[in-house]
């Protein structure tokens, strides 16, 4: 049995929630958790692109908004992918601590993306637009995932 939720008078499916709590909406949270994991894999690739072959970039280390050489940008790369694909994975797992760490991560990407455009345009502009998703995805749905990690423990335990 499913209850709506009317809002002038008019109902949605996105706004049908099942027995649980939960509605449509929690796929953004999952769609969420899948570009972190993409966008933290990106970001790994993209720091052992300038750790290994740092003349693959389009300008010298002297036309990067922020002066430093490629190996310094290679590790932040990687350090920064690997912890967004450990939140991406929490994300998915439903963890609210994962919601504000997403946020946080994805605006920290966004940031080192903009640092980064000199050197990959392309690259960084689609980088930054996937944050900018995660971010609307998990602030205006990351509530939808709580009954659902909620309810899959009352069902456990029954």
């Amino acid at each position: 049995m499913t209850t709506t939720r009317q809002a002038t008078g008019t109902t949605t499916g996105a706004e049908t929630m099942d027995n649980y709590g939960t509605s449509g909406w929690t796929g953004w949270i999952v769609f969420a958790g899948v570009m972190m994991l993409m966008m933290g894999a990106f970001h790994v690739i993209q720091g052992l692109v300038a750790l290994f072959q740092d003349t693959y970039y389009l300008v010298g280390q002297e036309g990067l908004v922020v002066q430093v050489d490629y190996t310094t940008w290679g590790w932040v790369h990687t350090i920064l992918g690997a912890v967004v694909i450990l939140a991406g994975v929490a994300l998915l797992a439903g963890q609210m601590w994962a919601r504000i760490v997403a946020i946080i991560l994805a605006f920290g990407s966004a940031l080192v993306n903009i640092a980064f455009l000199g050197a990959y345009p392309l690259w960084s502009l689609t980088m930054i637009a996937i944050d900018v998703l995660v971010i609307y995805a998990v602030t205006m749905h990351g509530k939808e995932m709580k009954p659902m990690t909620t309810s899959r423990a009352t069902s456990v335990e029954e």
